[in-house]
């Protein structure tokens, strides 16, 4: 499975333009356009006990749009994005690649995106746009570095592989914490395997429900 996924920082228009973001909006992050939406009830819970309406499962493998990422004049109508808490449902045992593509939207800046519940390798990285033709040459696929947090350099892009052998439900996110609450994350849920020891732990028996 490959997702190629841009990571954002955006805005929403502000109630009577009190806010203090540009032009008077409220500031945002995005990954593919989509700004993290966290619910009362976790996501490990409603998938483990099936409840409905908590998460949708359209994590885009593409952004919506393609564009000049790391154009320096972009236009206002891309800042915005859409609000929703959607995940990535992915195959036990199945090999992941992410690309992360920075933008310059509202400004270009560096991420640290940090994935839960696995180490990944770091497979090559560059600046401006990810050309998925000629980059994938590049790769390192020798002995690339072992990471769970890469750097996205700014206006730049980043590719990462690994293997999904960890059932569960897992965040990955931008590190900065301004960018977390903003909404620049999204879930990867790991689905069980055909064995025992490959399938998600249930709860202790202590753990008090929320």
């Amino acid at each position: 499975m490959q997702i190629y996924s841009t990571v954002s920082v955006n805005a929403f228009p502000c109630q009577n333009n009190s806010c203090a973001g540009p032009n008077d909006t409220r500031l945002a992050a995005s990954m593919n356009n989509i700004s993290f939406v966290s619910q009362f009830i976790d996501i490990l819970e409603a998938y483990y006990y099936n409840i409905n309406g908590v998460f949708g499962t359209r994590f885009p493998s593409v952004p919506p749009l393609f564009f000049n990422f790391t154009s320096t004049n972009l236009p206002s109508i891309l800042l915005t994005p859409k609000r929703a808490t959607e995940v990535r449902v992915i195959e036990y045992n199945s090999i992941i690649e992410v690309v992360f593509q920075g933008t310059n939207l509202v400004a270009g800046i560096d991420h640290p995106m940090h994935l839960h519940g696995f180490d990944f390798y770091i497979l090559g990285w560059g600046f401006g746009n990810f050309d998925k033709n000629n980059d994938p040459l590049k790769y390192n696929l020798v002995d690339p570095p072992h990471r769970n947090t890469v750097i996205v350099p700014i206006n730049g892009w980043v590719a990462i592989r690994f293997k999904a052998h960890n059932p569960g439900v897992w965040f990955m996110h931008c590190h900065l914490e301004r960018h977390l609450t903003w909404g620049m994350e999204t879930v990867f849920i790991v689905k069980n395997g055909k064995e025992a020891q490959e399938r998600i732990l249930p709860p202790p028996q202590h753990m008090p429900r929320c």
